[in-house]
């Protein structure tokens, strides 16, 4: 009797079999009495497989496997008793032609450590999840864009480091959950983005180059280990969103790359079917079965290992069929446009799924131009996104904040210019990996003006984030100002915690989160006028910015102030839009967050003198650089 049924085969030749990753790859079960694994791979161009291994000998004539009726599916199987786990295998797959292929399995749960490159058999169905409370609150979320996201991205194998050789000094799933948690816990972020889990070979691609998407990484652990994690984190009250990779692949040998000795998962053509900058290959979005292996990947994410949402890499890559390619690179769609139609769908498809099935859970889109309706509905022309990467308000901002004070009156619109497009999507300002390698430096790097300067126009700009609508992320290490720029290859420069400038602007920034957290004003209303309003966003000869955030009840408001220069104005004075007490939330010039001391009274009261265009205004000193927000 065959594991791989006809309503399997069906299924998956339509791109609708959502449990594919129960079927495909290696799965323990049963021929009569005996016990064993049943093996099955996609593989329509091969005149022959086998199965080789630990568990053979790795000897090529022992276990070949048949092909699965109906045979034009191209589905091999074999059934091999007495195989253990842990046992390593691969696929031998022979081409038309005769030429041997050693290849992963595509779908295997689990990988040897690199630099071996074989599947691992592994039964990730054992662990006994804990979570159940956050799966249900997830589950029960209505308008997850009125809730608080603030997302700490961290690449596990470098944010600690053991002294210790064995592994290369990673921390272990189960001893990351542990320290993450309690850090994370004590900033207050409310989610870890993780970078780096779907198996890769090469340490220097960050997990980007993907050759096992359905394994996590066993550089850190087993699945259970990964499992673990998971686990932990959600019981702790901590989201986790995991970056996937659907845009492209490497070329390794033991890869997906003409996979039986022809283009299966990528397009024929080169022209469509290679990233001649990245070396990678790109999917084929119109072939049902790659599409189902896709699909499934992020269904066993979501699902089977309770991710909380994914972050979509190089979503515009897959958009434009022209995308890093020159003239003659690329073939137009059938209307002779740059569209990917098949992507297209491809995505109305994957992010209805995903979220249809699985409420509460986030597709988010790391996309980098003005393709509209990124997290509109698909009944509107939408992709159905959960979230965008405001990647627009990002390289504004970073050239704003890399400019000489002096310079910045000039450069004022950078940093206004986002909210003229605001409501058009539901936006994630980010402050990612991506800003922090390529010789770009830290951020800390990137601020003028000498060294305490430094420090505190990093702390202006995160309060400038932390109070513009859109959820929100940061980097790891960039919310202690780690001076050097980051390497996987390395820990974090914890040690720079010692400095005292370092601790005050992880201070600050956690003061930020905990705000952030605390006060609906700062996360309800992200994607309306309704919850933001400037008290003055022209007041650019002294670069100071003012506005407030609202709440939907209309209480516990909130009004920034951020001087972005080392200008002091003893007789500051800002509009307000109402006659209420302001009380002071949060002054930079405390001395916890490096400052001479607090110079703003805990209380303001209006007075009735016209400011900003308003009836009523408080005034106060304006320390070089200071951050002021108030509640009313």
């Amino acid at each position: 009797m065959s594991n791989f049924t006809d309503l399997d085969a069906y299924l998956f030749g339509q791109g609708t079999h959502y449990d594919i990753y129960k079927k495909l790859g290696a799965h323990r079960g049963k021929q009569g009495k005996e016990s064993g694994y049943y093996f099955d791979v996609w593989a329509p161009h091969a005149s022959r497989v086998a199965v080789i291994g630990e568990f053979n000998d790795w000897d090529e004539t022992r276990n070949y496997m048949q092909r699965v009726e109906p045979e034009s599916h191209g589905i091999f199987e074999t059934f091999i008793p007495n195989v253990k786990e842990g046992q390593l295998y691969k696929y031998l797959i022979y081409t038309e032609d005769g030429t041997k292929l050693y290849k992963a399995d595509p779908y295997a749960t689990y990988a040897e450590v690199r630099p071996g490159t074989a599947s691992r058999i592994y039964d990730n169905t054992k662990f006994k999840w804990t979570d159940n409370a956050w799966m249900k609150q997830r589950k029960a979320a209505k308008n997850f864009w009125e809730q608080p996201l603030a997302i700490y991205e961290v690449h596990p194998g470098s944010w600690k480091r053991h002294p210790r050789p064995e592994n290369d000094g990673f921390y272990s799933y189960k001893e990351f959950a542990h320290s993450l948690t309690e850090y994370v816990l004590d900033m207050g972020y409310t989610h870890v983005e993780l970078m780096g889990i779907a198996e890769y070979p090469f340490d220097g691609s960050w997990g980007y180059q993907v050759t096992g998407y359905y394994a996590p990484t066993s550089r850190y652990g087993t699945p259970d280990d990964f499992m673990y994690l998971i686990n932990y984190l959600h019981k702790n009250g901590i989201g986790v969103i995991l970056d996937w990779v659907p845009a492209h692949f490497p070329k390794d040998a033991h890869g997906l790359a003409d996979f039986d000795g022809r283009p299966l998962y990528e397009y024929p053509d080169p022209k469509k079917g290679e990233h001649p900058d990245w070396g990678t290959k790109i999917f084929n979005y119109g072939k049902p079965e790659v599409k189902n292996f896709l699909i499934g990947s992020a269904l066993q994410w979501v699902e089977h290992y309770h991710i909380d949402g994914l972050r979509v890499d190089a979503v515009a890559s897959m958009l434009y069929l022209d995308y890093g390619k020159k003239p003659g690179q690329w073939i137009p769609n059938e209307h002779g446009g740059n569209e990917n139609l098949e992507a297209i769908e491809f995505f109305k498809h994957i992010n209805t799924l995903i979220r249809g099935r699985n409420p509460g859970a986030v597709m988010i889109a790391e996309e980098s131009t003005a393709w509209p309706k990124i997290t509109g509905d698909v009944e509107n022309g939408g992709l159905n996104f959960s979230y965008k990467w405001n990647m627009g308000w990002m390289h504004d901002f970073i050239d704003y904040m890399k400019l000489d004070p002096y310079f910045r009156k000039d450069n004022h619109n950078k940093m206004t210019f986002a909210m003229s497009y605001n409501e058009a999507e539901r936006y994630i300002l980010v402050l990612s990996h991506d800003e922090v390698v390529h010789l770009k430096g830290s951020m800390l790097a990137k601020m003028p003006g000498l060294e305490v300067d430094k420090y505190k126009n990093l702390m202006a700009g995160y309060a400038f984030m932390m109070g513009h609508p859109g959820k929100k992320l940061l980097f790891m290490g960039q919310e202690f100002a780690q001076g050097t720029e980051w390497s996987e290859a390395r820990e974090l420069d914890w040690y720079v915690l010692d400095n005292p400038n370092h601790r005050h602007v992880a201070r600050m920034f956690k003061e930020l989160l905990h705000i952030y957290r605390q006060y609906p004003a700062m996360y309800e209303q992200d994607v309306s006028w309704a919850g933001f309003e400037w008290i003055n966003a022209n007041d650019s000869y002294r670069s100071i910015f003012s506005f407030v955030r609202k709440a939907k009840n209309g209480k516990n408001n909130l009004l920034f102030v951020i001087n972005m220069t080392p200008m002091k104005y003893d007789d500051y004075r800002v509009g307000v839009p109402e006659n209420k007490r302001f009380r002071l939330l949060l002054d930079s010039e405390n001395k916890e967050f490096g400052g001479e001391g607090g110079i703003i009274p805990e209380t303001c009261t209006p007075i009735h003198e016209e400011c900003d265009g308003r009836e009523y205004s408080i005034g106060f000193s304006m320390a070089p650089y200071q951050i002021a927000i108030f509640v009313y």
